[in-house]
Protein backbone atom coordinates (compact mmCIF):
# COMPACT_ATOMS: atom_id res chain seq x y z
CA UNK A 1 0.00 0.00 0.00
CA UNK A 2 1.15 3.74 -0.92
CA UNK A 3 0.94 5.83 2.42
CA UNK A 4 0.47 9.54 2.60
CA UNK A 5 2.48 11.74 5.58
CA UNK A 6 1.02 14.39 7.01
CA UNK A 7 3.08 16.55 8.75
CA UNK A 8 2.21 20.19 10.92
CA UNK A 9 4.80 21.47 12.98
CA UNK A 10 4.37 23.59 16.27
CA UNK A 11 7.27 26.01 16.93
CA UNK A 12 8.06 28.01 20.20
CA UNK A 13 10.34 31.23 19.81
CA UNK A 14 12.09 33.05 22.12
CA UNK A 15 11.31 36.56 21.49
CA UNK A 16 14.71 38.70 21.45
CA UNK A 17 13.77 40.82 24.78
CA UNK A 18 15.83 41.29 27.82
CA UNK A 19 13.09 40.43 30.10
CA UNK A 20 11.12 37.84 30.40
CA UNK A 21 7.34 37.69 29.58
CA UNK A 22 5.52 38.85 33.31
CA UNK A 23 7.89 40.13 34.92
CA UNK A 24 11.60 42.38 35.29
CA UNK A 25 13.82 39.78 35.76
CA UNK A 26 16.30 39.00 32.87
CA UNK A 27 16.10 36.29 29.84
CA UNK A 28 19.50 35.39 29.19
CA UNK A 29 20.68 32.59 28.05
CA UNK A 30 23.92 30.75 30.09
CA UNK A 31 23.45 31.82 33.68
CA UNK A 32 24.06 30.14 36.83
CA UNK A 33 21.15 27.93 37.73
CA UNK A 34 17.96 29.64 39.30
CA UNK A 35 19.79 33.21 39.88
CA UNK A 36 17.27 34.91 36.98
CA UNK A 37 14.35 34.15 39.10
CA UNK A 38 11.49 36.48 41.02
CA UNK A 39 7.96 35.34 43.13
CA UNK A 40 6.38 36.19 39.65
CA UNK A 41 8.23 33.95 37.82
CA UNK A 42 8.71 31.16 41.12
CA UNK A 43 4.41 31.45 41.15
CA UNK A 44 4.77 32.65 44.87
CA UNK A 45 1.49 34.06 46.54
CA UNK A 46 0.34 37.51 45.97
CA UNK A 47 2.61 38.07 42.98
CA UNK A 48 0.91 39.58 39.79
CA UNK A 49 2.40 39.16 36.25
CA UNK A 50 2.68 42.49 34.37
CA UNK A 51 2.49 41.85 29.95
CA UNK A 52 6.13 43.16 29.02
CA UNK A 53 5.32 45.03 26.19
CA UNK A 54 7.83 44.14 24.05
CA UNK A 55 7.45 40.63 23.58
CA UNK A 56 3.68 41.72 22.40
CA UNK A 57 5.56 44.44 20.25
CA UNK A 58 7.90 41.64 18.29
CA UNK A 59 5.23 38.76 18.91
CA UNK A 60 2.52 41.11 16.49
CA UNK A 61 5.76 41.85 14.61
CA UNK A 62 5.87 38.06 13.34
CA UNK A 63 1.83 37.62 12.74
CA UNK A 64 2.43 40.35 10.59
CA UNK A 65 5.78 38.97 8.39
CA UNK A 66 3.64 35.45 8.24
CA UNK A 67 0.94 37.70 6.68
CA UNK A 68 -1.67 36.48 9.89
CA UNK A 69 -4.78 38.74 11.10
CA UNK A 70 -3.97 40.19 14.14
CA UNK A 71 -6.67 40.49 16.43
CA UNK A 72 -7.82 43.70 18.40
CA UNK A 73 -8.54 41.69 21.62
CA UNK A 74 -6.56 38.46 22.68
CA UNK A 75 -7.19 36.31 26.21
CA UNK A 76 -4.35 34.90 28.35
CA UNK A 77 -5.48 31.37 29.47
CA UNK A 78 -3.88 29.45 32.16
CA UNK A 79 -2.59 25.91 30.64
CA UNK A 80 -2.59 23.94 34.10
CA UNK A 81 -0.74 20.61 34.32
CA UNK A 82 2.21 19.52 37.15
CA UNK A 83 5.79 18.81 36.34
CA UNK A 84 8.66 19.60 38.14
CA UNK A 85 9.95 22.98 36.06
CA UNK A 86 6.85 24.71 36.47
CA UNK A 87 6.46 25.84 39.44
CA UNK A 88 2.86 28.03 39.53
CA UNK A 89 1.17 24.47 38.49
CA UNK A 90 -0.01 26.45 35.60
CA UNK A 91 1.78 28.33 31.89
CA UNK A 92 0.02 31.25 30.77
CA UNK A 93 -0.86 30.99 27.60
CA UNK A 94 -3.73 31.88 25.09
CA UNK A 95 -6.13 29.07 23.96
CA UNK A 96 -9.40 29.97 21.84
CA UNK A 97 -8.48 33.34 21.60
CA UNK A 98 -5.21 33.46 20.17
CA UNK A 99 -3.02 37.06 19.24
CA UNK A 100 -2.96 35.86 15.60
CA UNK A 101 -4.60 33.88 13.34
CA UNK A 102 -4.12 32.71 9.51
CA UNK A 103 -1.01 33.53 7.07
CA UNK A 104 1.56 31.37 5.60
CA UNK A 105 5.07 30.28 5.13
CA UNK A 106 6.38 30.07 1.00
CA UNK A 107 9.25 27.51 0.84
CA UNK A 108 11.05 25.00 -2.09
CA UNK A 109 9.37 21.71 -1.71
CA UNK A 110 12.12 19.11 -2.55
CA UNK A 111 9.23 16.98 -4.27
CA UNK A 112 6.71 19.11 -4.76
CA UNK A 113 8.21 22.95 -5.93
CA UNK A 114 7.23 25.90 -4.55
CA UNK A 115 4.28 25.67 -2.23
CA UNK A 116 2.89 27.65 0.87
CA UNK A 117 2.22 25.83 4.41
CA UNK A 118 -0.75 27.62 6.03
CA UNK A 119 -0.43 29.10 9.29
CA UNK A 120 -3.21 28.20 11.75
CA UNK A 121 -2.48 30.39 14.61
CA UNK A 122 0.55 32.34 16.24
CA UNK A 123 -0.12 32.97 20.42
CA UNK A 124 2.20 34.58 23.00
CA UNK A 125 2.84 32.04 26.07
CA UNK A 126 5.53 32.18 29.06
CA UNK A 127 8.14 29.38 29.05
CA UNK A 128 8.40 26.92 31.34
CA UNK A 129 11.71 25.96 33.28
CA UNK A 130 14.00 23.10 32.60
CA UNK A 131 14.59 19.78 34.00
CA UNK A 132 18.49 18.79 33.81
CA UNK A 133 18.85 15.25 34.08
CA UNK A 134 22.23 14.66 33.63
CA UNK A 135 23.58 17.07 36.70
CA UNK A 136 23.33 15.11 39.51
CA UNK A 137 23.62 10.77 39.32
CA UNK A 138 20.26 9.72 40.13
CA UNK A 139 18.78 12.86 40.75
CA UNK A 140 16.76 15.72 38.49
CA UNK A 141 17.68 18.88 38.94
CA UNK A 142 15.29 21.71 38.10
CA UNK A 143 16.34 25.38 36.68
CA UNK A 144 14.13 28.06 36.89
CA UNK A 145 15.87 30.90 34.82
CA UNK A 146 14.21 29.96 31.53
CA UNK A 147 10.56 30.10 33.63
CA UNK A 148 8.65 33.13 32.29
CA UNK A 149 10.28 33.84 28.99
CA UNK A 150 8.61 35.13 26.60
CA UNK A 151 7.32 32.76 23.94
CA UNK A 152 5.34 33.03 20.43
CA UNK A 153 3.74 29.39 19.49
CA UNK A 154 3.45 29.05 15.74
CA UNK A 155 1.36 26.48 14.54
CA UNK A 156 1.00 25.43 11.29
CA UNK A 157 -1.77 23.45 9.61
CA UNK A 158 -1.36 20.01 8.33
CA UNK A 159 0.09 20.61 5.31
CA UNK A 160 3.20 19.54 4.60
CA UNK A 161 4.03 16.19 3.28
CA UNK A 162 7.62 14.74 4.09
CA UNK A 163 10.19 15.14 6.64
CA UNK A 164 11.83 16.96 3.82
CA UNK A 165 9.09 19.86 3.49
CA UNK A 166 8.91 20.19 7.29
CA UNK A 167 12.74 20.78 7.05
CA UNK A 168 12.26 23.44 4.22
CA UNK A 169 9.66 24.90 6.32
CA UNK A 170 11.43 25.27 9.22
CA UNK A 171 14.13 27.03 6.97
CA UNK A 172 12.26 29.50 5.58
CA UNK A 173 9.62 30.08 9.13
CA UNK A 174 13.36 31.02 10.59
CA UNK A 175 14.49 33.61 7.72
CA UNK A 176 11.40 35.70 8.24
CA UNK A 177 11.71 36.05 11.77
CA UNK A 178 14.92 36.78 11.96
CA UNK A 179 14.80 39.00 8.94
CA UNK A 180 12.14 40.56 11.15
CA UNK A 181 13.91 41.28 14.67
CA UNK A 182 11.66 38.36 16.40
CA UNK A 183 14.27 36.02 17.54
CA UNK A 184 17.85 34.79 16.84
CA UNK A 185 15.98 31.81 16.27
CA UNK A 186 19.03 29.65 17.64
CA UNK A 187 18.42 25.87 18.66
CA UNK A 188 21.46 25.88 20.43
CA UNK A 189 20.30 28.55 22.75
CA UNK A 190 16.93 27.04 22.78
CA UNK A 191 15.09 30.47 21.53
CA UNK A 192 13.47 28.07 18.99
CA UNK A 193 12.50 24.66 19.67
CA UNK A 194 10.31 22.14 17.18
CA UNK A 195 7.31 19.71 18.23
CA UNK A 196 5.99 17.77 15.16
CA UNK A 197 2.95 15.96 14.44
CA UNK A 198 2.73 13.03 12.30
CA UNK A 199 -0.06 10.94 10.61
CA UNK A 200 0.23 8.45 8.06
CA UNK A 201 -3.00 7.34 5.84
CA UNK A 202 -3.55 6.12 2.61
CA UNK A 203 -2.81 7.75 -0.73
CA UNK A 204 -5.70 9.17 -1.95
CA UNK A 205 -7.57 9.08 1.54
CA UNK A 206 -8.94 12.64 2.63
CA UNK A 207 -9.41 11.44 6.45
CA UNK A 208 -6.16 12.19 8.62
CA UNK A 209 -4.90 9.10 10.26
CA UNK A 210 -4.06 8.89 14.32
CA UNK A 211 -0.88 11.50 15.19
CA UNK A 212 1.74 11.30 16.86
CA UNK A 213 3.81 14.33 18.32
CA UNK A 214 7.73 14.39 18.71
CA UNK A 215 9.21 16.63 21.23
CA UNK A 216 11.58 18.63 22.33
CA UNK A 217 14.35 18.24 19.06
CA UNK A 218 17.49 20.22 18.95
CA UNK A 219 18.38 21.17 15.08
CA UNK A 220 16.61 21.22 11.60
CA UNK A 221 18.31 17.88 10.80
CA UNK A 222 16.97 16.11 13.48
CA UNK A 223 13.56 16.78 12.86
CA UNK A 224 13.71 15.53 9.64
CA UNK A 225 15.46 12.46 11.08
CA UNK A 226 12.67 11.96 13.55
CA UNK A 227 10.22 12.00 11.51
CA UNK A 228 11.54 9.62 9.06
CA UNK A 229 11.71 7.45 11.79
CA UNK A 230 8.05 8.12 12.97
CA UNK A 231 6.96 7.70 9.31
CA UNK A 232 8.60 4.03 9.18
CA UNK A 233 7.71 3.11 12.37
CA UNK A 234 3.76 4.13 11.66
CA UNK A 235 3.85 2.11 8.45
CA UNK A 236 5.45 -0.80 9.67
CA UNK A 237 2.61 -0.96 12.59
CA UNK A 238 -0.51 -0.51 10.56
CA UNK A 239 1.21 -3.47 8.01
CA UNK A 240 1.80 -5.59 10.39
CA UNK A 241 -2.25 -5.48 11.93
CA UNK A 242 -1.51 -2.91 14.27
CA UNK A 243 -2.60 0.25 15.12
CA UNK A 244 -0.93 3.98 15.98
CA UNK A 245 -1.69 4.91 19.57
CA UNK A 246 -1.76 8.80 20.36
CA UNK A 247 1.19 9.22 22.20
CA UNK A 248 4.27 11.75 22.63
CA UNK A 249 7.37 10.78 21.49
CA UNK A 250 11.37 11.10 22.28
CA UNK A 251 13.90 11.23 19.03
CA UNK A 252 16.91 9.51 19.68
CA UNK A 253 19.63 11.47 17.91
CA UNK A 254 22.69 8.66 18.56
CA UNK A 255 20.71 5.47 16.86
CA UNK A 256 17.73 7.61 15.30
CA UNK A 257 14.99 5.87 16.86
CA UNK A 258 11.34 7.46 18.59
CA UNK A 259 10.24 6.36 21.54
CA UNK A 260 7.26 7.03 23.50
CA UNK A 261 6.74 8.86 26.31
CA UNK A 262 3.18 9.59 27.38
CA UNK A 263 -0.19 9.68 26.07
CA UNK A 264 -0.90 12.84 24.12
CA UNK A 265 -3.08 15.38 25.75
CA UNK A 266 -6.06 17.13 24.34
CA UNK A 267 -6.85 20.55 25.34
CA UNK A 268 -9.57 19.59 27.54
CA UNK A 269 -6.77 18.22 30.00
CA UNK A 270 -5.30 21.20 30.28
CA UNK A 271 -8.19 22.33 31.55
CA UNK A 272 -7.92 25.79 29.90
CA UNK A 273 -9.67 29.25 31.67
CA UNK A 274 -9.24 33.05 31.41
CA UNK A 275 -6.33 33.62 33.57
CA UNK A 276 -7.86 36.15 36.51
CA UNK A 277 -4.41 38.01 37.00
CA UNK A 278 -4.56 39.09 33.21
CA UNK A 279 -7.18 41.40 31.34
CA UNK A 280 -7.21 40.64 27.50
CA UNK A 281 -5.10 42.11 25.53
CA UNK A 282 -6.44 44.92 23.90
CA UNK A 283 -4.63 46.17 20.69
CA UNK A 284 -4.94 49.40 18.84
CA UNK A 285 -4.68 49.93 14.79
CA UNK A 286 -2.10 52.41 15.48
CA UNK A 287 0.05 50.17 16.94
CA UNK A 288 -0.77 47.37 14.92
CA UNK A 289 0.03 49.70 11.42
CA UNK A 290 3.06 50.75 13.49
CA UNK A 291 4.62 47.21 13.50
CA UNK A 292 3.51 46.42 10.02
CA UNK A 293 5.85 49.69 8.95
CA UNK A 294 8.57 48.22 11.08
CA UNK A 295 8.86 45.25 9.04
CA UNK A 296 12.05 45.16 6.73
CA UNK A 297 11.77 43.95 3.07
CA UNK A 298 11.35 40.02 4.18
CA UNK A 299 13.09 37.25 2.48
CA UNK A 300 10.57 36.00 -0.38
CA UNK A 301 10.17 40.12 -1.90
CA UNK A 302 14.14 40.64 -1.55
CA UNK A 303 15.10 37.21 -3.21
CA UNK A 304 12.12 38.65 -6.13
CA UNK A 305 13.81 42.05 -6.14
CA UNK A 306 17.66 40.84 -6.31
CA UNK A 307 16.63 38.33 -9.60
CA UNK A 308 14.75 41.34 -11.37
CA UNK A 309 17.14 44.13 -10.32
CA UNK A 310 20.45 42.43 -10.51
CA UNK A 311 19.95 40.09 -12.54
CA UNK A 312 20.84 37.40 -10.81
CA UNK A 313 19.98 33.89 -11.08
CA UNK A 314 17.48 32.36 -8.57
CA UNK A 315 20.09 29.92 -7.00
CA UNK A 316 22.41 33.36 -6.12
CA UNK A 317 19.24 35.21 -5.02
CA UNK A 318 18.23 32.35 -2.93
CA UNK A 319 21.88 32.04 -0.95
CA UNK A 320 22.64 35.74 -1.00
CA UNK A 321 19.22 36.19 0.93
CA UNK A 322 19.31 33.50 3.16
CA UNK A 323 20.98 35.58 6.14
CA UNK A 324 20.19 39.52 6.06
CA UNK A 325 23.68 40.17 7.10
CA UNK A 326 24.94 38.66 3.75
CA UNK A 327 22.28 40.52 1.64
CA UNK A 328 22.74 43.81 3.11
CA UNK A 329 26.78 43.29 2.88
CA UNK A 330 26.04 42.18 -0.70
CA UNK A 331 23.94 44.86 -1.48
CA UNK A 332 26.03 47.49 0.06
CA UNK A 333 29.14 46.21 -1.83
CA UNK A 334 26.47 46.98 -5.07
CA UNK A 335 25.68 50.23 -4.28
CA UNK A 336 29.71 51.32 -3.15
CA UNK A 337 29.94 50.94 -6.80
CA UNK A 338 30.75 47.29 -7.72
CA UNK A 339 28.82 45.04 -10.41
CA UNK A 340 26.35 42.86 -8.85
CA UNK A 341 27.32 39.51 -10.65
CA UNK A 342 31.28 40.43 -10.14
CA UNK A 343 30.21 40.58 -6.37
CA UNK A 344 28.05 37.36 -6.02
CA UNK A 345 31.52 35.04 -6.41
CA UNK A 346 33.38 37.63 -3.73
CA UNK A 347 30.26 37.55 -0.90
CA UNK A 348 29.42 33.89 -1.74
CA UNK A 349 33.07 32.41 -1.46
CA UNK A 350 35.78 34.32 0.48
CA UNK A 351 33.46 36.79 2.54
CA UNK A 352 31.14 34.41 3.45
CA UNK A 353 33.75 31.76 5.01
CA UNK A 354 35.71 34.68 7.24
CA UNK A 355 31.67 35.65 7.75
CA UNK A 356 31.20 32.36 9.11
CA UNK A 357 34.35 32.19 11.28
CA UNK A 358 33.27 35.03 13.08
CA UNK A 359 29.98 36.17 12.21
CA UNK A 360 31.21 39.85 10.84
CA UNK A 361 32.15 40.98 7.85
CA UNK A 362 35.56 42.43 8.69
CA UNK A 363 36.46 43.58 4.92
CA UNK A 364 34.24 46.55 4.11
CA UNK A 365 31.49 46.88 1.17
CA UNK A 366 33.22 50.06 -0.21
CA UNK A 367 36.93 47.84 0.17
CA UNK A 368 35.16 44.85 -1.69
CA UNK A 369 33.75 47.16 -4.06
CA UNK A 370 37.20 48.41 -4.27
CA UNK A 371 38.81 45.24 -4.73
CA UNK A 372 36.15 44.06 -7.64
CA UNK A 373 36.96 47.31 -10.01
CA UNK A 374 40.93 46.67 -9.39
CA UNK A 375 40.45 43.20 -11.08
CA UNK A 376 37.80 44.54 -13.51
CA UNK A 377 40.34 47.33 -14.46
CA UNK A 378 43.45 44.80 -14.96
CA UNK A 379 45.38 46.45 -11.74
CA UNK A 380 45.28 43.30 -10.11
CA UNK A 381 44.80 39.32 -11.02
CA UNK A 382 42.13 37.08 -9.43
CA UNK A 383 44.75 35.00 -7.68
CA UNK A 384 45.94 38.54 -6.66
CA UNK A 385 43.31 40.17 -5.46
CA UNK A 386 42.74 37.37 -3.22
CA UNK A 387 45.87 37.90 -1.53
CA UNK A 388 44.89 41.55 -1.09
CA UNK A 389 41.45 39.73 0.34
CA UNK A 390 43.25 37.87 3.01
CA UNK A 391 45.69 40.80 4.17
CA UNK A 392 42.52 43.38 4.54
CA UNK A 393 41.15 39.84 6.88
CA UNK A 394 43.81 40.31 9.17
CA UNK A 395 44.73 43.51 8.93
CA UNK A 396 41.37 44.40 10.94
CA UNK A 397 39.15 47.74 10.28
CA UNK A 398 40.05 50.40 9.00
CA UNK A 399 40.44 52.94 5.65
CA UNK A 400 43.72 50.34 3.84
CA UNK A 401 43.31 51.58 0.15
CA UNK A 402 43.43 48.40 -2.26
CA UNK A 403 45.97 50.22 -4.22
CA UNK A 404 48.46 51.12 -1.44
CA UNK A 405 47.97 47.13 0.08
CA UNK A 406 48.37 45.65 -3.46
CA UNK A 407 51.79 48.18 -3.76
CA UNK A 408 52.74 46.91 -0.49
CA UNK A 409 51.95 42.99 -1.38
CA UNK A 410 53.88 43.67 -5.25
CA UNK A 411 50.58 42.64 -6.63
CA UNK A 412 49.55 45.50 -9.12
CA UNK A 413 49.35 43.81 -12.37
CA UNK A 414 52.11 45.35 -14.67
CA UNK A 415 50.53 46.60 -18.42
CA UNK A 416 53.49 48.72 -19.92
CA UNK A 417 53.79 47.44 -23.02
CA UNK A 418 57.48 47.50 -23.23
CA UNK A 419 58.01 45.68 -19.90
CA UNK A 420 55.33 42.77 -21.01
CA UNK A 421 57.01 42.63 -24.67
CA UNK A 422 60.29 41.77 -22.29
CA UNK A 423 58.73 38.67 -20.72
CA UNK A 424 57.07 37.87 -23.96
CA UNK A 425 60.10 37.45 -25.54
CA UNK A 426 61.79 35.84 -22.89
CA UNK A 427 59.47 32.95 -22.85
CA UNK A 428 59.71 32.69 -26.70
CA UNK A 429 63.32 32.31 -26.39
CA UNK A 430 63.17 30.16 -23.97
CA UNK A 431 60.60 27.36 -25.53
CA UNK A 432 61.71 27.44 -28.85
CA UNK A 433 59.97 24.14 -29.31
CA UNK A 434 56.77 24.99 -28.65
CA UNK A 435 57.05 28.17 -30.40
CA UNK A 436 57.30 25.41 -33.57
CA UNK A 437 54.69 23.65 -32.46
CA UNK A 438 52.19 26.69 -32.23
CA UNK A 439 53.20 27.77 -35.64
CA UNK A 440 52.58 24.52 -37.15
CA UNK A 441 49.43 24.82 -35.74
CA UNK A 442 48.61 23.53 -32.05
CA UNK A 443 46.92 27.16 -31.45
CA UNK A 444 45.94 25.36 -27.79
CA UNK A 445 49.24 26.46 -26.64
CA UNK A 446 48.45 30.07 -26.16
CA UNK A 447 47.44 29.09 -22.52
CA UNK A 448 50.81 27.36 -22.23
CA UNK A 449 52.49 30.91 -23.19
CA UNK A 450 50.73 32.98 -21.07
CA UNK A 451 50.98 31.29 -18.05
CA UNK A 452 54.90 30.90 -18.66
CA UNK A 453 54.75 34.81 -19.02
CA UNK A 454 52.88 35.28 -15.27
CA UNK A 455 55.58 32.64 -13.93
CA UNK A 456 58.19 34.76 -15.14
CA UNK A 457 56.95 38.31 -14.22
CA UNK A 458 55.78 36.72 -10.63
CA UNK A 459 52.44 37.06 -11.45
CA UNK A 460 52.71 40.57 -12.09
CA UNK A 461 51.95 40.75 -15.87
CA UNK A 462 48.22 41.80 -17.09
CA UNK A 463 47.08 38.60 -18.54
CA UNK A 464 45.26 40.86 -20.85
CA UNK A 465 47.87 42.63 -22.02
CA UNK A 466 50.05 39.79 -22.67
CA UNK A 467 47.69 37.89 -24.53
CA UNK A 468 47.79 39.57 -27.65
CA UNK A 469 51.50 40.30 -27.47
CA UNK A 470 51.92 37.01 -27.52
CA UNK A 471 49.66 36.06 -31.10
CA UNK A 472 51.66 38.92 -32.51
CA UNK A 473 55.12 38.15 -32.19
CA UNK A 474 54.38 34.36 -32.22
CA UNK A 475 52.44 34.64 -35.41
CA UNK A 476 54.87 36.95 -36.74
CA UNK A 477 57.39 34.39 -36.96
Amino acid sequence: MTWETVIGLEVHVQQSTRTKMFCGCIASFGDPPNTNVCPTCLGLPGALPVPNVEAVRLAVRGALALGGTVHHESVFARKNYFYPDLPKGYQVSQFDRPLSTGGAVWFESPERGRVACSITRLHIEEDAGKSLHDRYPGHTAVDLNRAGTPLAEIVSGPDLRSPAEARAYLVALKQILVYAGVSDCSMEKGTLRVDANLSIRPAGQQALGTKTEIKNMNSFANVERALTAEYERQVALLESGGRVEQVSLLFNAANGTVRPTRSKEDSHDYRYFPDPDLPPLVLTEAFIEEQRQALPELPEARRARFEAAYGLSAYHAQELTGERAVADYFEATVQAGAEAKAVVGWVLGDAMAAYNADGRFRVSPAQLAELVAAIAGGVLSQQGAKQVFVHLLSAGPGKHSIADVAGKLGLVQVQDTGALEGWVDDVLAAHPDEVTRFRGGEAKLIGFFVGQVMKKSKGKADPKGVAPILQKKLRAG
